[in-house]
């Protein structure tokens, strides 16, 4: 119950917020590159709001639920959710569609993004710390397979050291400059 009443308060705090300019302009970085993926930790489905579709969301996405009985997983965003916690059709109970500590990754997303990684002429890792792992060694991956990789970040991060080129700021600025 608890952990639903929290999720509950984050998604009426997420529905409210609205993609911002580095969003847009990876949505934008999709229609002209068809071989484009965009791999996120977020949850909080901004880059489909965009306008993006081609997305390995890692972690999960705070909109979709998750049978426990069933494993399927629907989208729901019903904010706030009229019934704590919420239930599958079936009676079993809902879920949140996100990786917590402790669990897996979805294999097939972690292999689409490593493929994609190896495969890349030109990475761009916007807007995050690179120390959770597996997402923070994609960089050095596709960095090791000959791809131009580009840091955008305020600040320095553990991967500064190694990256073509090293861009500081927040992604919501710097991407719209980079991707017109």
């Amino acid at each position: 119950m608890l952990v639903w009443e929290w999720y509950d308060w984050r998604r009426r705090t997420i529905s409210s917020l609205s993609p911002n300019p580095g969003h847009t302009a990876v949505a934008r970085m999709e229609k002209i590159h068809p071989e484009f993926l965009l791999i996120t930790q977020n949850v909080d489905g901004l880059h489909s709001a965009a306008g993006s579709k081609k997305i390995a969301e890692l972690h999960g996405n705070i909109w979709h639920v998750r049978c426990v009985a069933e494993g399927v997983v629907t989208e729901n965003r019903e904010v706030p959710l009229a019934e704590i916690p919420p239930k599958c059709k079936c009676g079993a109970l809902l879920r949140p569609h996100i990786v917590w500590f402790g669990e897996a990754l979805d294999a097939d997303t972690v292999r689409r993004s490593w493929s994609a990684s190896k495969n890349c002429e030109v990475m761009i890792v916007a807007g995050t710390s690179s120390v959770v792992q597996p997402a923070a060694s994609l960089a050095e991956v596709a960095k090791s397979a000959g791809a131009f990789v580009v840091e955008i970040n305020p600040e320095e991060t553990p991967i500064s050291d190694f990256v073509d080129a090293g861009l500081r700021g927040k992604s919501g600025e710097i991407l719209p400059l980079l991707i017109p």
